[in-house]
């Protein structure tokens, strides 16, 4: 079965940093697009970033431009979200996420907070 799984989340003082894993499992997610979202308690679910299979274009959310990095591990099945300078409202569950055969595939979360 092909799962998605995020880990690296934990508890950071804001300013601080975690790098944040989506490990794959049945897939090569070197072919495929990665996707980071994050959901805060009592609001939906927001784009975070992504990284394009073939270009390897990133995006990035301008809330976390500049502060964010992803990429993609030296495994076929890693992807990586470093977070820096991190601020009391990227507290929230990190999903990592990508599109297979239509249809978006997400792993369970991990939860980042962040303390003022």
């Amino acid at each position: 079965e092909v799962q998605l799984q995020a880990s690296g989340g934990g508890l950071a003082q804001a300013g601080g940093s975690l790098r944040l894993s989506c490990a794959a499992s049945q897939l090569h997610l070197d072919d495929y697009a990665i996707g980071w979202f994050r959901q805060a308690p009592g609001k939906e679910r927001e784009g975070v970033s992504c990284i394009d299979s073939s270009s390897g274009s990133k995006y990035y959310a301008d809330s976390v431009k500049g502060r964010f990095t992803i990429s993609r591990g030296n495994a076929w099945n890693t992807g990586y979200l470093q977070m820096n300078s991190l601020k009391p409202e990227d507290t929230a569950v990190y999903y990592c996420t990508t599109v297979v055969s239509g249809r978006n595939l997400w792993g369970q979360g991990t939860q980042v907070t962040v303390s003022s």
